[in-house]
């Protein structure tokens, strides 16, 4: 059996708290189920600049975005090593745009079985001020199972 697991993550501690609940999951499954988990991060299309009267978005220029995918697939790649100790094979990808879209999109092109993401648990006014990316994806509608986990209090 395999299974494909996809763990959306935006270098915070928060998003990061998954993982040790996907790395247990893959420990007590050793030797049953052969996993392969891609770590995703969506970044920005561009940066906004401000301009007098104008608030314009601006893409990343080809050098911009060099660096970002570098340092975005060093920060995946050392968040992989649990993932990896546990017996998953791990993927990275970076993505740009919308987050929701791009980890539904995500999901869909790897055929995930199961989409893992942790959440801060807001309600609220706080909710609707920042909003929810686990919210987002789990109105999706994808058809896809979500694990979904409140991360605890980070210090």
């Amino acid at each position: 059996m395999n299974e494909n697991i996809l763990i959306p993550l935006d270098g915070s501690r928060v998003a990061e708290s998954i993982i040790p609940y996907v790395a247990r999951l893959l420990t007590n499954l050793s030797g049953q189920v052969k996993t392969r988990v891609n770590l995703l991060q969506v970044l920005p299309a561009g940066h906004t600049e401000i301009v007098p009267g104008l608030i314009e978005n601006v893409p990343y220029s080809k050098n911009e975005k060099q660096s970002l995918e570098s340092s975005s697939k060093m920060y995946l790649e050392k968040a992989a090593a649990p993932l990896k100790k546990a017996g998953a094979e791990v993927a990275v990808t970076v993505a740009y745009g919308d987050p929701v879209k791009e980890i539904v999109h995500a999901a869909g092109k790897m055929n995930a079985d199961i989409i893992a993401i942790s959440t801060h648990g807001r309600s609220g006014l706080s909710r609707f001020a920042f909003g929810s990316v686990a919210d987002g994806v789990l109105r999706h509608e994808t058809g896809i199972p979500i694990l979904l986990i409140r991360a605890r209090a980070i210090n």
